[in-house]
C-alpha cells in the first residue's frame, strides 16, 4: 500500500511541520527554466561594464538615490536607452531600484540605489573595506524609510538641470556637485545646505551653497536662521560664496526679499522661482540679488571668490570631483 503522505525531505534541521501543515519540497517545474545567478563578484561582469556604468555608481553612492529621469539627462541621450541600460544593471546586481509612495501625491517615480556591486567598487575605488551584503541591505532599507524623499529630489532636480544646460552649451559645466552631509563635513560648521556645487562658463567659476524650498517654512527660518549661520561660518574664515534661495513661486520669493530687511548683511544672497524660470533653467538670467533691485544675473555672473582651502573652506574644485570625471576627455563627455 502506498503512503499518500507527501515526503517531507530536504526540510531544515530545527524546522518540522506544525501539527495539521503539510511540506513539500519546493522543486522546479519540468521545462522550467533555471533562475540565473545574481553575480557576486566584479570579476564576473567586468566585461559587461562601461565608463558610464562607473560614473553612475559614484553619482548614487555620492547622492543615495537618482530617479531615472534624472540619470538619463545626465548621462543618456535616450530615454529608452537609459531603461534599458538600468534594467541590465539590475540584473547583474551592480544597482536596484524601489518605487516611493507619498501620502497624498501617490506613487511616486522609480528611484534607484546602489546595489551590492556598485557599491563594492566604489569601496574599493577609494581605497576601502568593501561593504557586506547586509550592510547595503540596510543602506537600501534606510533610503525607503527614510523621509525627506520629495525635498532631496527637488534638491538633485537643480544640479541635474545644469547638467541638462551643460549638454547643450559645450562652454558650460558643473564641475563640483556635494551633497548637503559632504559639503557640511567639508566645512565642519553649524551650517547644513541642501546641496554644494561649483558652476563654470567659460573660464568664470562661480561656487554656491543651495538652499532647495519647498514653501513649508516660515520666512523668518529663511531670513533669520539660516542666514545668521551662514554668516559665522564666514566670519570664521570659511566660504563666503553665495547662498542660492531656490523658491517654488514667484510670489513667494517677493514676500521672501520683503522680509529680508537686514538679514542679508554680508552675504550674497540670491533668490530665483521655479515658476518663472521656464527656457532658461538655474543656469540662466534667473537670479535676484538681494540689495540689487530686480535686474536679474544669470548663475555665471554671480559675485564669488573661490578663496583657499582652510578649516572650514574646502577651497576650489579638483579636476576628480567633477561629477563626469571618468568621461572627460579633451572635447567634452562622451554619452550615448
Amino acid at each position: 500500500m502506498t503512503d499518500p503522505s507527501p515526503a517531507t525531505r530536504n526540510i531544515p534541521t530545527g524546522d518540522t511541520s506544525r501539527p495539521g501543515v503539510l511540506r513539500t519540497p519546493h522543486t522546479r517545474p519540468v521545462g522550467a527554466p533555471r533562475r540565473a545567478r545574481t553575480p557576486d563578484s566584479l570579476r564576473e561582469i567586468s566585461w559587461r561594464l562601461e565608463p558610464r556604468d562607473y560614473v553612475l555608481a559614484h553619482l548614487l553612492h555620492e547622492h543615495r538615490y537618482l530617479t531615472t529621469a534624472q540619470i538619463g539627462a545626465i548621462l543618456f541621450t535616450s530615454p529608452r536607452t537609459c531603461r534599458n541600460r538600468l534594467n541590465v544593471l539590475r540584473k547583474i546586481g551592480f544597482v536596484d531600484w524601489f518605487m516611493p509612495v507619498r501620502p497624498g501625491a501617490g506613487r511616486l517615480p522609480v528611484h534607484w540605489v546602489p546595489g551590492p556591486l556598485s557599491a563594492r567598487y566604489v569601496a574599493l575605488h577609494h581605497g576601502q573595506r568593501p561593504p557586506t551584503a547586509k550592510a547595503v541591505r540596510e543602506a537600501q532599507d534606510a533610503v525607503v524609510s527614510g523621509g525627506h524623499l520629495h525635498h532631496n529630489d527637488g534638491a538633485n532636480q537643480f544640479f541635474v538641470d545644469l547638467f541638462a544646460h551643460a549638454r547643450g552649451h559645450p562652454d558650460t559645466r558643473l564641475v563640483r556637485w556635494w551633497p548637503s552631509r559632504r559639503i557640511a563635513a567639508a566645512i565642519d560648521h553649524n551650517v547644513r545646505p541642501d546641496g554644494h556645487g561649483v558652476w563654470c562658463e567659460h573660464d568664470r567659476q562661480v561656487a554656491f551653497f543651495l538652499e532647495h524650498d519647498t514653501g513649508t517654512e516660515v520666512h523668518a527660518a529663511l531670513t533669520r536662521g539660516k542666514l545668521a549661520a551662514y554668516r559665522k561660518l564666514v566670519a570664521s574664515g570659511g566660504p563666503a560664496w553665495p547662498v542660492l534661495f531656490w523658491l517654488p513661486t514667484t510670489a513667494r520669493e517677493t514676500n521672501f526679499h520683503r522680509r529680508l530687511n537686514g538679514a542679508a548683511r554680508g552675504l550674497a544672497v540670491a533668490t530665483a522661482a521655479r515658476d518663472a524660470v521656464a527656457g532658461h533653467g538655474p543656469a540662466g538670467p534667473v537670479w535676484r540679488v538681494a540689495g540689487n533691485g530686480r535686474r536679474r544675473l544669470r548663475l555665471a555672473e554671480l559675485p564669488c571668490q573661490l578663496g583657499e582651502p582652510g578649516a572650514y573652506h574646502p577651497g576650489p574644485p579638483a579636476p576628480e570631483q567633477d561629477p563626469l570625471y571618468l568621461l572627460r576627455d579633451d572635447t567634452g563627455t562622451s554619452t550615448g
